[in-house]
């Protein structure tokens, strides 16, 4: 990105005639500065942004294998959905909000007020009374993790140089995908041994922790322009995003997808859009600047970022239901099989995180990533009763591999692609992109799988609704017995696959009409400065 100091060399040697067509050249773009100068320094404030992701993204997912206990203690099993759809609804809305809010007023207060704000709702959540006081402290958390989400995705853009970027996002989507895999197991193990509100009151340490890291360690950056809130903006899209995330679950909520309330949801939604799209183009800040839309790069990553999160985050929920219904594992047996996803996903980040930075390229990894998923999803559609359980396995690691080769690599080209000032803005769509993509995929999976189960017209002895079975009964039931049920989610799960499929083609489409860009070449150092050799005339 800094060509400066070689056209500034080359000035230097070339004379008055460099100087000429100096002119007429175009402008060189202005040499990155990191925010933080000393690499340990760098490091230190990675690895706090890091442990703030995890905490965040980790509650995503923790409260599953909680909830039973929990509703054993409130009741109200109407409310059991909520608790995880209040977190991923409030996360969605204010993700775009607080990227553009980073690049108006610095990154650094922005990321710390929505650390506090987590962990004030972790608070709460430990010690609510009631469902009802637990699905409104979610919300406040998730008021405070969408913000975390996207505020470390923009400090990376100001920590690091294009190339040294795509290897440490590679660690950020890591951490993500990471924290999706273990997050049910342990919140399971600690509801068993400490209580269910351990799992909510663990964030305030850390959150403590990671708010006394950043504040002492993350210089601010104050912006280079004055700020102007795009309030209507603000409100309009999170209302948008709040009612098609609604909408997405409304099975849940309403019964169905086309019932009268959940229409009307999708209607509003449609309409807080257009509202927002006429006022966004008509204020100086809009929250989501509708210039980047007109870059392809930008456009088009959105839809990949949209399929990827549907197909990865979206996927982890019914891998583990589909192992213990089809297969017969116990909870722990089948969580071993996430060992294989999960270090797919390593070994994929990992690479694809050096590769990029090396080669400087960044499209042939989500075209890769993606064909694998195609590949991957396909394969797994296609398994039946008698499929060893060691290709499943296999199929698990290949398609961590797939998630993990091209996760990061939208993120990279659209902070490639916007301009510095817009970096919060255009980070803040992507990821919102990501996890709006995987709460309405997991409502989609839900819903394929609950209509799959209601036309099911054998009768399994024993088994009076084949949707309320735990792996537990099912585990006392004949062998009999076990292999019908098994066959009913196997047809049950094929149509979800070839679904995920065909969200993963529609990616792959996208990803094959971008632009081949490449990262702007690492910074190079100053040549330190010799005085010049004059010899004595030797008399």
């Amino acid at each position: 990105m800094d060509m400066s100091r070689p056209a500034a060399s080359a000035a230097n040697t070339s004379g008055q005639a460099a100087a000429s067509s100096s002119v007429s050249a175009p402008a060189a773009p202005p040499a990155f500065e990191p925010l933080v100068a000393d690499h340990r320094q760098k490091l230190a404030v990675f690895w706090f942004l890091m442990a703030a992701l995890f905490m965040a993204t980790l509650d995503n997912q923790i409260v599953s294998t909680a909830l039973p206990t929990i509703v054993g203690e409130f009741g109200q099993m109407e409310r059991f959905g909520w608790v995880t759809s209040a977190f991923l609804l409030a996360t969605s809305a204010v993700m775009p909000i607080y990227g553009k809010l980073g690049d108006l007023f610095g990154r650094k207060y922005v990321m710390l007020f929505a650390i506090i704000l987590f962990t004030v709702g972790s608070v709460v959540c430990g010690f609510a009374w009631s469902m009802d006081s637990l699905v409104a402290a979610r919300i406040l958390q998730g008021l405070g993790g969408g913000g975390i989400m996207v505020s470390i995705f923009s400090i990376n853009a100001d920590l690091f140089e294009p190339r040294e970027r795509a290897k440490y996002q590679s660690y950020s989507s890591l951490m993500i995908m990471a924290s999706g895999s273990i997050g049910p197991v342990l919140g399971g193990t600690m509801s068993d041994l400490f209580g269910w509100r351990s799992i909510f009151l663990i964030n305030v340490p850390i959150g403590v922790i990671v708010v006394s890291g950043i504040a002492l360690l993350l210089p601010y950056r104050r912006p280079q322009r004055r700020p102007k809130i795009d309030y209507a903006g603000a409100v309009l899209l999170a209302a948008t995003i709040a009612s098609l995330v609604a909408w997405a679950d409304s099975r849940q909520i309403f019964g169905s997808m086309v019932a009268p309330a959940a229409l009307g949801v999708l209607a509003f939604g449609i309409v807080c859009a257009g509202l927002w799209t006429f006022v966004e183009s008509r204020v100086p800040e809009p929250i989501i600047p509708l210039k980047l839309f007109r870059d392809s790069t930008f456009s088009l990553y959105l839809i990949v970022t949209l399929c990827s999160g549907a197909i990865a985050i979206g996927m982890v929920n019914y891998y583990a239901l589909f192992l213990q219904t089809t297969t017969g594992l116990s909870p722990s047996t089948a969580g071993l099989f996430f060992i294989g996803l999960t270090g797919g996903i390593v070994i994929g980040s990992m690479s694809a995180g050096r590769l990029i930075s090396i080669t400087g390229r960044y499209k042939p990894f989500s075209i890769i990533g993606l064909t694998m998923n195609v590949s991957c999803l396909f394969a797994i559609s296609q398994i039946g009763p008698h499929t060893p359980l060691y290709v499943i396995a296999g199929l698990l690691l290949l398609q961590g591999m797939a998630i993990g080769f091209g996760q990061q690599a939208p993120i990279i080209g659209v902070q490639n692609s916007a301009p510095r000032s817009d970096i919060g803005a255009a980070t803040g769509a992507v990821t919102l992109m990501r996890m709006g993509g995987a709460s309405i995929a997991i409502s989609v999976y839900g819903a394929i799988i609950g209509m799959s189960l209601k036309g099911v017209t054998v009768e399994i002895p024993g088994v009076p609704d084949i949707a309320a079975l735990t792996p537990k009964l099912m585990a006392e039931l004949p062998e009999s017995s076990r292999m019908a049920i098994a066959t009913v989610y196997y047809g049950a799960f094929t149509p979800l696959f070839l679904t995920a499929t065909a969200i993963a083609a529609i990616g792959l489409i996208a990803a094959l009409c971008l632009k081949p860009k490449r990262l702007p070449p690492a910074r190079l150092p100053a040549a330190p400065v010799t005085p010049p050799v004059v010899e004595k005339n030797a008399a």
